[in-house]
């Protein structure tokens, strides 16, 4: 479905903004002793730059400052522009020991100028962890970040976007992948907007039983049922002069979807066992991770519905399309731990000889796949600061691909390995860490969905949804209290999987 807010504005553009930027190459800090310089950049501006504690100069204007780290050598590594060979880095001179995405470079290595699109991570001496990538040279959005996180192009592009919506009227369509954040965005675009001051409320609409639909949209009358002792307000309601947010609207079921379509395009509700309609005045954000026009064409979900909550498309960007943003979200999910424990100096004001969290801990989150984006990283930066509070240091080794569940991104997503060697454990703990969501797991294992298919099916102890008996799915639910989440746990099988399962059983959600 095409995003009519692509464009950098609603309004023509002016012939000066008609001509493309082009992106230009970068380092920027992901890690340092001083977590005040993370973020900062140095553009690339000459064939070759000298990286070193004295140069370049990172950061903008007058804050411009060398990384200074007493730990790096003054003898440069440079950083030379190969042309169509991409971009060359020599180490051989300097004591400064380099990393690039994890491999030890004794001398000289050249990155392919496509690798800068999704970034490539250097370190240095174990102090300082840097991404070398591309980006259009372009001023910070000003004003409220909106609660988002991050100063990747993406998240700009983000910003932007959001800033011009939210003072339209139409319902907006939020996609994008599980995990990565579509609920902040919703709250973020109703914030910035004319409700802010109104009611947000939100619903998971996977979760909405057909035979409970009616009573959780509309509300419904006293005596409207039996059990119904009091009146009761639908999310319609409660969500008047304010936003709905309809979160997994692609999940919604299949009896559900016309009363909604009808309320959506008549403004009006009518509690069950009410005689007279409501005016009800909302703005709708509805979120999705499936493709809705696909969804429509093969009839599991609803043309005109698929219009009405389309109005705005806005796409939110999965965490590997924003790898410099890896570095704020994990000093942002570390401040929040460290506040609840009153030790928030662990990162705000580190020994810089020896920093509690280390740069190669960073460099190797940022190297990391995330098929979970944020919700993922957020959960693995916790546990993992969590298990080492009472050490000096971090120590990430081994620790992440066993929370991660994958092997490390030393190489592209792209990159495609054979399924016959990827191990049994290797492949539980794939589909543990992406929620059981077979996307997910195969980008994260590199190999087709295809691929994964027949692997699970070789595999001991793997099975999918389908496999699932009625007697223990309807176990499993009385056992969780109906919890999805803590279902997908113990039933290992992936959330959208596991409600059609519940909707063939017949057992409410």
């Amino acid at each position: 479905m095409a995003d009519p807010l692509d464009s950098e504005t609603l309004a023509p553009p002016s012939r000066a903004r008609r001509r493309a930027v082009k992106p230009a190459p970068l380092l920027t800090v992901l890690w340092h002793a001083d977590p005040r310089r993370v973020g900062d950049r140095a553009w690339l501006r000459d064939r070759t730059t000298p990286l070193s504690r004295l140069e370049p100069a990172f950061g903008e204007g007058d804050a411009a400052a060398p990384l200074a780290d007493p730990f790096l050598s003054r003898r440069p590594i440079e950083i030379v522009d190969a042309g169509t060979l991409g971009w060359t880095l020599r180490a051989g001179g300097t004591s400064t020991a380099l990393r690039v995405d994890g491999a030890v470079v004794p001398d000289t290595c050249t990155v392919p100028a496509a690798r800068l699109d999704d970034g490539v991570v250097l370190e240095l001496s174990d102090r300082v962890a840097l991404l070398l990538h591309r980006r259009r040279p372009r001023a910070p959005t000003p004003g409220d970040p909106l609660g988002l996180v991050g100063h990747s192009e993406a998240i700009e592009v983000l910003r932007r976007t959001l800033g011009r919506v939210a003072t339209l009227t139409g319902a907006v369509l939020l996609s994008g992948e599980t995990g990565s954040g579509k609920e902040l965005v919703a709250r973020a675009l109703h914030a910035a907007g004319p409700r802010a001051a109104g009611p947000f409320v939100a619903v998971n609409m996977a979760a909405v039983a057909p035979t409970l639909a009616a009573s959780t949209l509309f509300g419904h009358c006293r005596g409207a049922f039996s059990g119904a002792t009091a009146a009761h307000d639908g999310i319609f309601a409660r969500a008047d002069g304010g936003t709905l947010f309809m979160d997994e609207i692609g999940d919604t079921p299949p009896d559900v979807q016309p009363m909604l379509l009808r309320a959506l395009e008549s403004g009006e509700i009518t509690p069950v066992g009410g005689r007279d309609p409501r005016a009800v005045d909302v703005r709708l954000v509805a979120a999705t991770d499936v493709d809705l026009a696909v969804a429509a064409d093969e009839g599991r979900f609803r043309a005109p519905l698929l219009h009405r909550v389309a109005g705005f498309e806005v796409r939110v960007p999965p965490l590997r399309a924003r790898r410099e943003d890896v570095a704020h979200l994990t000093l942002h999910f570390a401040r929040a731990l460290l506040d609840e424990l009153g030790e928030r100096d662990r990162v705000d004001a580190p020994d810089p000889r020896a920093p509690w969290l280390p740069a190669p801990v960073v460099a190797a989150l940022a190297r990391a796949p995330w098929p979970g984006n944020v919700r993922q990283l957020r959960n693995v930066v916790r546990q993992l600061l969590t298990m080492h509070l009472d050490a000096d240091v971090v120590d990430h080794r081994g620790e992440l691909e066993r929370l991660i569940g994958a092997p490390p991104a030393d190489a592209p997503p792209s990159v495609q390995r054979p399924a016959s060697a990827i191990e049994p454990d290797t492949l539980r703990a794939a589909l543990r860490a992406a929620r059981y969501e077979l996307k997910a797991t195969a980008r994260a294992l590199g190999i087709s969905r295809t691929a994964l298919y027949g692997l699970i099916e070789r595999t001991p102890g793997v099975r999918t949804a389908a496999a699932l008996s009625a007697d223990e799915v309807r176990a499993a639910h009385a056992a969780c209290g109906g919890d999805l989440d803590a279902m997908v746990a113990q039933l290992e099988v992936s959330a959208a999987a596991l409600r059609r399962r519940l909707r063939e059983i017949g057992q409410p959600g």
